[in-house]
């Protein structure tokens, strides 16, 4: 991968005049190449990694991993039944994977029962979906190659007899 998508995706707020330092390129080079690589869809977007569990966000949600057989289409695959499950507003990210499974969803909502009604609603009955399997994230120790810090729990006094 390019030197200059290294240090973004370690660092989305990483300047061109610093980039350029790093790699001993001029300003201006960096900045077209950044341009290119956004016009081109190489780089999406930039984005910040909150801990939420540090932030009390009003309507904090919760996340779940679910994994999903599917029966791909004629002609098309995997493809077309990804974009209708992917096009759904609770699906945050959606992977062709490996194994006993087919895709694998990471879905949004506000509370464990609006991400069951989800895959009881939308999910399951789509023509294609053989089954799926719900995992609901309960705790995150790392994410994007950042490790988080969570907050300092009352700690007990340890009894002995």
């Amino acid at each position: 991968m390019d030197e200059i998508l290294e240090i973004l995706e370690k660092n989305g707020r990483a300047e061109v005049g610093d980039i350029a330092k790093m790699l001993k390129k001029k300003p201006e080079s960096i900045k077209q190449s950044i341009k290119k690589y956004e016009k081109e869809g190489v780089i999406l977007g930039y984005k910040a990694v909150i801990n939420r569990e540090l932030v009390k966000i009003e309507g904090s949600s919760v996340r779940a991993l679910i994994e999903v057989n599917i029966t791909p289409q004629k002609d098309v695959g995997f493809d077309k039944v990804a974009e209708r499950i992917y096009s759904f507003a609770e699906v945050t990210s959606c992977y062709l994977i490996s194994g006993t499974y087919d895709l694998l969803l990471i879905v949004e909502g506000k509370d464990l029962n609006t991400v069951a009604r989800f895959v009881a609603e939308k999910l399951s009955p789509l023509e294609n979906i053989k089954g799926t399997t719900t995992h609901f994230l309960l705790k995150k120790y790392k994410e994007d190659g950042m490790i988080l810090k969570h907050r300092e729990e009352n700690k007990r006094i340890a009894i002995s007899y």
